[in-house]
């Protein structure tokens, strides 16, 4: 049995991947993890949405989530980012190289990068 201060040592340190399942922000990063996203690299993609928010100090700005099947397996991995008076923002085929972009330029910089969006690949 852990004391209690080691029991918040824990708490403390795992806090930062805590934001995987909290929803407080005013943007919401969400990331397809159904089978169809996982074996196409949903997890890498998931793991630096994660590590690049908190990085970046956008903790309270942003929380990261995941959700099952978004229903275009063709386009895996799936993220959708979602912010309060704007229309949602669906983008495709991510990578963890795309991601640190997504992070630097839409949750920090305010600009979606449309060339990674479903619009895009669609045509």
């Amino acid at each position: 049995m852990k004391s209690l201060a080691e029991l918040q040592a824990i708490k403390d340190k795992m806090k930062d991947k805590v934001i995987l399942r909290e929803g407080t922000g005013d943007v919401r990063v969400v990331v397809g993890m159904a089978t169809c996203g996982i074996a196409a690299g949903a997890r890498p993609v998931l793991n630096t949405f994660v590590e690049e928010v908190n990085n970046a100090g956008l903790n309270e700005k942003v929380s990261v989530s995941q959700t099952g099947c978004i229903g275009i397996c063709q386009f895996e991995p799936v993220v959708e980012v979602f912010e309060a008076g704007k229309d949602k923002v669906t983008y495709v085929k991510m990578t963890p190289e795309k991601a640190k972009r997504v992070v630097e330029e839409h949750l920090k910089g305010g600009r979606v990068i449309s060339e990674y969006t479903i619009a895009a690949n669609n045509e």
